[in-house]
């Protein structure tokens, strides 16, 4: 089987597992919710199809057990919490199986013996063969299909297959360049008023003249419903026919694979910078004598550029969005495993997956939520004991929750275990040396809390195998500053935790303010300009340690830019100030010089400076010359 359709069922599979858990919770709770079941049983069908094109065997056998027993619920059968527990530990071992074939190609060597051990817990027989059961008899194609060239193909729908969900006649026309169909009933229709239409009656017989591997990608929901056959042309007149019915059907969607979407991406952005040095090239004209024509032609197609390469940008950027349902359904059965190491209980409530996200960003978002949900279940959640006592249910609940914020995506990782101490982690930050008694007193309660960020710091008792070597929360950070964005944390002793990312959706376009400090150029992102005024010596008031001005009789703290960044202060006498919004509050930065202004591709800084305070990324200039994004917010005092 091709690589491509291994990858496509890797994905599917993830995506039918989660939901699978997730309706399980439902049920968990809620027995007779037919809407979880039916969703449920669905998704556990689907995937046991999906299996078919594999030698997945010990995989089909516990799906197919499990499938029996949903079945069995729906027909009626009563169901108790051991049932829906024996199903999510089969669909937790599912999950499990599908991490070792991404990672080794194929499932781990003890499958056979744990698929018969769940089998077996699902209430299946205790003699469950490793192996599946034997291939049918091999199908021969009808007389009717004789002359034809290519993979005749017999579906023999379920006849609960509508229940399932499952649409036959749609199914098969989704198979590319069929030449023949056939649609039969299976057994006799008999009188009209024993007809049954929640049953599928059917048998479907086609021909189609594409490969066998594009037939099996068609059919992999229902490949155990479905029989094979390759037709062989009975002459050159047949095989001509076979070839020019190989069109495919038209679609409405295209696989492409990431690695180009992110090439294009990169051209974008060059073709960002380059287009800014149209505005140099105005200015260079409107200066020759008698250009001034000239440069204003320019600035009149580079406003066009502008218009265009915005929508080009922002039309790629959208190309890249992914939900992020898929990266959230992980989370669930690794939490499950993390607290059966420990000893614990906990369930994961996911909100948010149809929100889009930059594939970038959700590749990189792994990593850093498995540390945050790790140390929620080993710090946060307690054990069934304590939480007795406080007056909890045993299981803790882990909630993982994402939404739009504009052009930025907040997700939030909540747990309703033992919270945050800020005394107790002033004490410890004291006991492991990162700061001394007096600083450490001095913190207030978010700021204590924002020590768990600190390198090497960690609340843990003891080290295990889940954390307490004081790696993780640090890293956490640090992977939100390399997406561009955030993470903080904030709790209450005794009620749980909540841990906040920030992250951008997408690379935007962000319009900057070019100023100059000294020698050197920095930029400042315009959403945070209010306007620039030209400040005069007289309107300038000393208070307290610094400076302030009026603006319009309203008095604005002045600060010099260039002493923020190590660069020398503007020369006395009038001051260019842009004024800017800093936390909520207005302030004035003296720069030597207001540039100009441009649309950039805004990168967060990388290796040694992706911590650096105040700055918010960096950009290229027409010139070659990189310019730093500064973040006042950051840099004041």
């Amino acid at each position: 089987m091709n690589d491509e359709l291994m990858a496509q069922f890797l994905v599917e599979g993830r995506e039918l597992v989660a939901a699978a858990a997730r309706d399980l919770a439902v049920l968990a709770r809620a027995p007779s919710d037919e809407a979880a079941l039916d969703g449920c049983f669905r998704a556990v069908h689907t995937l046991k199809g999906s299996t078919g094109l594999f030698d997945l065997a010990p995989m089909g056998l516990l799906l197919h057990a499990a499938e029996d027993v949903l079945a069995a619920i729906r027909a009626g059968r009563p169901a108790g919490p051991a049932d829906f527990a024996a199903l999510l530990a089969a669909v937790d071992e599912v999950d499990r199986w599908l991490d070792a074939i991404e990672g080794d190609g194929a499932l781990p060597a003890g499958a056979a013996e744990a698929a018969r051990i769940a089998v077996a817990r699902l209430g299946g027989a205790e003699g469950v063969p490793a192996q599946a059961a034997p291939e049918p008899q091999a199908w021969r194609a009808p007389p009717e299909f004789a002359g034809l060239a290519g993979i005749a193909i017999r579906y023999v729908p379920r006849a609960d297959a509508y229940f399932s969900g499952d649409d036959p006649v749609a199914i098969i026309a989704a198979v590319p360049a069929l030449t023949a169909l056939r649609i039969l009933p299976r057994e006799g229709w008999g009188p009209l008023e024993s007809y049954d239409p929640f049953a599928c009656n059917l048998v479907i017989e086609a021909v189609s003249a594409a490969g066998r591997p594009a037939v099996q990608a068609a059919l992999r929901l229902v490949a155990d419903q479905v029989q094979l056959a390759e037709l062989l042309p009975a002459g050159p007149g047949a095989a001509a026919t076979g070839a020019a019915a190989t069109g495919p059907a038209a679609r409405r969607t295209l696989r492409v694979d990431a690695a180009r979407v992110d090439r294009l991406a990169g051209l974008v952005d060059d073709l960002v910078v380059a287009k800014s040095a149209l505005a140099e090239l105005a200015a260079e004209a409107e200066r020759l004598a008698g250009g001034h024509g000239l440069g204003q032609s320019l600035r009149a197609r580079q406003a066009q550029l502008d218009r265009l390469v915005s929508d080009l940008h922002a039309t790629v950027g959208q190309v890249r969005l992914v939900p992020l349902a898929p990266l959230f359904g992980r989370f669930p059965r690794l939490a499950r495993d993390i607290a059966r190491a420990l000893g614990k209980s906990v369930s994961v409530e996911t909100e948010g997956g149809e929100v889009e996200v930059d594939k970038a960003v959700v590749d990189a978002l792994f990593d850093p939520l498995l540390h945050v949900l790790r140390n929620a279940v080993d710090h946060g959640v307690e054990a069934p004991p304590e939480r007795r006592k406080a007056g909890k249910a045993e299981t803790g609940t882990i909630r993982l929750a994402a939404r739009p914020d504009g052009d930025r995506v907040v997700i939030e990782v909540t747990d309703d275990g033992a919270g945050i101490d800020p005394a107790r982690i002033r004490d410890l930050a004291v006991e492991r040396g990162l700061l001394r008694r007096d600083a450490a007193d001095a913190l207030g309660d978010a700021a204590a809390a924002d020590l768990v960020f600190t390198p090497g710091f960690s609340t843990a008792a003891a080290v295990s195998e889940v954390s307490g070597r004081g790696v993780g929360m640090d890293v956490v950070r640090a992977a939100a500053l390399a997406l561009g964005g955030r993470v903080e944390v904030a709790g209450t002793s005794g009620r749980g935790t909540m841990v906040r990312f920030v992250l951008p959706v997408a690379t935007l376009l962000t319009k900057v303010m070019i100023v100059a400090c000294g020698p050197d150029r920095y930029g400042l992102a315009l959403e945070g300009v209010v306007e620039t005024a030209r400040v005069t010596p007289d309107r300038i008031r000393e208070v307290r340690a610094g400076r302030a001005f009026l603006l319009r009789d309203r008095p604005v703290p002045l600060v010099a830019l260039g002493a923020l960044v190590g660069a020398p202060e503007p020369a006395p006498g009038a001051q260019r100030v842009v004024v800017a919004r800093a936390g909520g509050e207005l302030v004035g930065l003296a720069v030597d010089a207001v540039l100009d202004r441009m649309d950039a591709v805004v990168r967060p800084m990388t290796g040694l400076l992706a911590g650096a305070p105040g700055v918010m990324g960096t950009t290229l200039l027409a010139d070659g010359a990189v310019l730093m994004i500064l973040d006042p917010t950051e840099l004041l005092p």
